[in-house]
């Protein structure tokens, strides 16, 4: 029986989304569905509605929880993983309280700054063990990232010899999204898109072959004028010319320009939210006590196949019929040309039998190359602290930082660097 492997499946929600939605294919209806958690309650938790979920939607796969992580992952031929090392409390807490001593200011703190770095050096580890399981256990398997910080994470797994795609949401609803968002029709909608994770650059879009850009930048110019929830990244297209993938209050703290304490007046100008990460961490968890027997006692319980890529991946590669991904790739042969070769990309790929194919992308118009390059200097640093164990590239990586280096001084920078390893404790391995 082939063996889809979910690491993380107390992420009851997210579980079911991509579990959910292979459970609707019919080429994998035969598969083995094994799920691993650290945590027993919420791994049951999974299993049970997983179940219930299978049920109703009368699909013949097998749903297996295991409490040994190596015999989760023995044979399996795809791997999905999902997990947080931390989590809200102490790890997301701690990446918030204690720059905010320094007056230094996030908002999500999962993908880059300060808080992403830190994320990075406590997942790597995990990361390596997993990396080290799945060489000896099912050495042919296929890891699907969705673990942020993407491009770092997928860059260490594909270090480690897996072979790896890093998957994010955002991709595929962007184009979509900011058409909606400026009430122009969706339909027939054809773009392109590439960059990094949470910086990938919406480089074409058209409707029956005419170019939407000129009118979408007219309908942003007149948006701008009142408050909406995508400030920062309109902004960003009216002074570099292009949309971005991930969300306003993401791209606020990927770039020097909009959390500045010499210039408060930005968080109010552009709608920033302050803080944003760690309240929803503490809504998700009161949200998931209301909602939890519901989701798991529900022996009703359905499901419709979702957006997200895990299962038309797996569907293409057991069905030899081609699909279209916005995957994050190593840009081995410079795939996009002007961005290093040693950083993970986000591009197009095509996905059969044979696996994963990312298309050649050649040049971004430059002015986005070099914003990708200021968080990629900042993502290989944090790659080479965790594989060199030398604080010193720790400070290096957060000193490269847009928006910790335009807000801190050098000696402030390796002040705070060193709270937080101190702070992180056991949750980080020993660093010279």
């Amino acid at each position: 029986m082939s063996k889809i492997t979910f690491l993380g499946a107390g992420s009851t929600v997210f579980a079911k989304n991509v579990l959910g939605d292979c459970m609707t294919v019919d080429a994998l209806q035969d598969f083995e569905f094994a799920l691993f958690d650290i945590n027993e309650e919420r791994l049951q938790d999974s299993e049970m509605m997983l179940n219930n979920l299978k049920k109703s939607l009368n699909a013949t796969v097998t749903v297996k929880a295991y409490q040994d992580r190596k015999e989760a992952l023995r044979d399996a031929k795809y791997v999905i993983n999902a997990i947080q090392v931390g989590g809200y409390d102490p790890a997301t807490i701690t990446d918030f309280e204690i720059p905010k001593k320094y007056g230094l200011r996030q908002t999500i703190a999962d993908t880059l700054g300060i808080g992403g770095i830190f994320r990075n050096l406590r997942t790597i580890p995990v990361m390596q063990e997993f990396a080290r399981d799945i060489k000896e256990v099912c050495p042919d398997a296929w890891f699907l990232n969705y673990t942020n910080p993407m491009a770092v994470l997928t860059n260490i797994m594909l270090k480690e010899g897996i072979k790896t795609v890093g998957l994010c949401h955002s991709v595929q609803v962007c184009a979509s999204e900011l058409l909606k968002s400026l009430e122009m029709p969706t339909d027939d909608v054809q773009w392109k898109i590439a960059g990094i994770n949470h910086m990938a650059w919406l480089l074409e879009i058209t409707r029956h072959g005419e170019d939407l850009y000129p009118e979408i930048k007219k309908r942003a110019k007149e948006k701008q004028k009142e408050k909406h929830d995508d400030m920062v990244r309109f902004e960003l297209m009216d002074k570099f010319g292009y949309y971005i993938t991930e969300s306003s209050e993401h791209n606020a703290e990927y770039h020097p320009y909009f959390i500045k304490s010499q210039y408060p007046e930005l968080i109010e100008q552009f709608n920033i939210p302050l803080d944003e990460y760690p309240r929803r961490c503490v809504n998700q968890i009161e949200d998931w006590k209301k909602m939890r027997d519901d989701l798991v006692n529900d022996q009703n319980l359905t499901h419709e196949r979702s957006r997200e890529y895990g299962s038309y991946i797996i569907e293409a590669m057991e069905t030899d019929k081609p699909f279209k991904i916005g995957g994050n790739v190593l840009n081995t042969g410079r795939l996009i040309s002007n961005l290093p070769e040693n950083a993970v990309v986000e591009v197009p790929c095509l996905v059969d039998a044979s696996g994963i194919a990312p298309t050649y992308v050649g040049d971004l118009p430059e002015q986005l190359a070099a914003l990708n390059r200021t968080n990629i200097n900042t993502q290989l640093l944090t790659v080479e602290a965790a594989l060199t164990r030398k604080k010193e590239k720790i400070y290096q990586a957060a000193m490269l930082d847009p928006h910790t280096s335009a807000e801190l001084s050098m000696d402030d920078i390796i002040s705070l660097c060193d709270d937080l390893i101190e702070a992180h404790g056991d949750w980080l391995p020993a660093y010279e």
